[in-house]
């Protein structure tokens, strides 16, 4: 026999159980902070991503940067041994030296160029890297508001529910301002 409680007819083998009142909008609030926890861990990823990514091309900067530093005091090592041993032919000695430290200026100027952009790349990863942690910051409290939200399910307390709602709402906001770091 099926029967009646408040307006709403429960299945046979439920009598004398009540349901509790609020377990639709907890379980659509625990869906809806799994989909959000979801989007905040697809977001920190994405930023780890790019943070390694930036971090390598600054590496490979740096590296440059230190090729051209070895060129540069090479040919400066030749310029200054032209200078000293061939006394005899002055004339063509000094014009391949002339040669050499034109080199050494280039790669001196290369230098400084590369090395803007290697701070560049550690500036943007430094950027990519406080975003990813808002973004992580952010899921970790939405985690948290989700499970405390599903203990409202076990002890049928709201004042479970509207914990778990304060702490992922102070989630969303945190992993929100990493949208808007730059």
């Amino acid at each position: 026999m099926t029967e009646v409680v408040e307006g709403v007819e429960l299945p046979e083998g439920t009598e004398g159980r009540q349901e509790y009142e609020y377990t639709l909008h907890v379980s659509l609030t625990i869906s809806i902070l799994a989909v959000l926890v979801a989007g905040a861990t697809l977001l920190g990823h994405r930023a780890h991503t790019e943070e390694l990514l930036r971090q390598s091309q600054a590496t490979d900067q740096w590296a440059y940067y230190q090729a051209k530093n070895i060129r540069q005091h090479e040919t400066q090592g030749i310029a200054d041994l032209l200078t000293a041993l061939a006394p005899q032919e002055r004339k063509e000695t000094l014009a391949v030296r002339d040669k050499y430290l034109k080199e050494v200026e280039r790669y001196a100027a290369d230098k400084e160029d590369i090395s803007e952009k290697a701070k560049e790349f550690e500036k943007e990863r430094d950027a990519i890297s406080r975003r990813a942690d808002r973004f992580d910051a952010g899921e970790g409290l939405l985690q948290v508001g989700l499970v405390i939200c599903s203990v409202t399910l076990l002890t049928r307390r709201r004042i479970f529910w509207f914990g778990g709602v304060f702490v992922a709402a102070i989630g969303i906001a945190t992993a929100l301002t990493g949208l808007f770091l730059h």
